[in-house]
């Protein structure tokens, strides 16, 4: 279904140089788009995948930042579908720099709304985070914004304008910035390897399987939605066990040599992670692989019928979170790593 939205339609991805973007491009340039439009502030990272798909004449790289709100209008001309992967990502980062967070996750959306609407493209999709539930950071609280942004876009748009819609999900595994490279790090050094809390939960997904959703949402989204996968949970300190005993031996270390090291919570990090909360529940509804948030103020939606093939249930009982769902033994955790090449 995704490919037949996909197939000879104009495609502008925007943070195509990180983890999702790169991914996205990957996927989308198998299912003959008739064109790709690349965006990106790295420069570098920007010239070495233009290098790298020089052979693909439908995709072309732009150095471009959702900043600027005259660069974005120039792009979208004559774009069908957009997927909105840029943003800072990094919790202490935008906490230190908190006016850089709202330039580029707050004031960014709006850009890329305006563009969108200006140009009269089919559909946005909004890549948000776990963290813009119930936020105790600026990141987390920009994202929940960038959310809101489209919703509203979507309420106040005209008859067969542009549909706004944003999908949530939680860590992806080998994602820059994230445990699994850090972990690794610590083992090939010797340890130790730091935990925060040998109880805390998370999340996990391959960087396939959240393009697979974000792929999923073009079809799914009426206006206005938020989508949420359904993901496994683990226990952090399961990780960094199978991590060891799997990658240590490959630096002629003995697993048994490796020390974890339990350095306490950050400041504002939370125990579990969460990808629904309960005020969210009472307007969701579930399908085989994904919950989907409906608007809150249906009232000045256009559409007014929210429905969706693989329903399960139209009514959601409990908030969705990692500390409520049964976690993968090691076992399982072992077998996704290994089928996934995350070793």
């Amino acid at each position: 279904m995704t490919n037949n939205l996909i197939n000879n339609k104009r495609v502008l991805l925007t943070g195509v140089c990180g983890t999702i973007g790169q991914e996205l491009l990957r996927q989308i340039s198998l299912m003959e788009p008739a064109q790709i439009i690349a965006i990106d502030n790295n420069e570098t990272e920007l010239y070495l995948m233009a290098d790298q798909y020089s052979g693909y004449s439908q995709v072309e790289f732009f150095l471009a930042d959702i900043r600027d709100r005259d660069s974005l209008f120039q792009h979208m001309h004559g774009i069908n579908i957009v997927f909105h992967a840029a943003a800072l990502k990094h919790v202490i980062i935008c906490e230190r720099s908190p006016r850089d967070a709202i330039q580029t996750n707050i004031l960014g959306i709006q850009n890329i709304i305006d563009a969108a609407i200006g140009n009269n493209v089919n559909q946005v999709i909004f890549t948000s985070s776990d963290k813009a539930v119930n936020p105790t950071n600026v990141m987390g609280t920009s994202k929940l914004m960038g959310e809101r942004l489209f919703t509203a876009a979507n309420a106040l748009r005209p008859a067969n304008g542009t549909i706004f819609g944003s999908t949530r999900f939680g860590n992806v595994l080998g994602s820059r910035g994230s445990a699994i490279p850090l972990f690794k790090k610590q083992i090939m050094q010797g340890g130790p390897v730091t935990l925060t809390d040998p109880n805390m939960t998370r999340f996990i997904m391959t960087k396939t399987e959240a393009v697979k959703m974000i792929m999923d949402s073009v079809s799914l989204i009426k206006g206005g939605e938020v989508v949420v996968t359904k993901m496994p949970a683990i226990r952090i300190k399961d990780l960094a066990d199978v991590m060891i005993q799997e990658l240590a031996p490959r630096y002629n270390i003995d697993p048994d040599d490796i020390e974890i090291k339990i350095i306490g919570p950050r400041q504002g990090e939370k125990f579990y992670e969460e990808l629904m909360n309960e005020e969210e529940v009472r307007r969701a509804v579930e399908l085989k692989n994904y919950f989907v948030i409906i608007p809150a103020f249906l009232s000045i939606h256009e559409t007014k019928r929210y429905e969706y093939p693989d329903s399960v249930s139209s009514k959601v009982t409990k908030a969705y979170n990692s500390a409520n769902q049964e976690l993968l033994d090691r076992k399982e955790l072992r077998k996704i790593f290994t089928e996934n090449d995350l070793f």
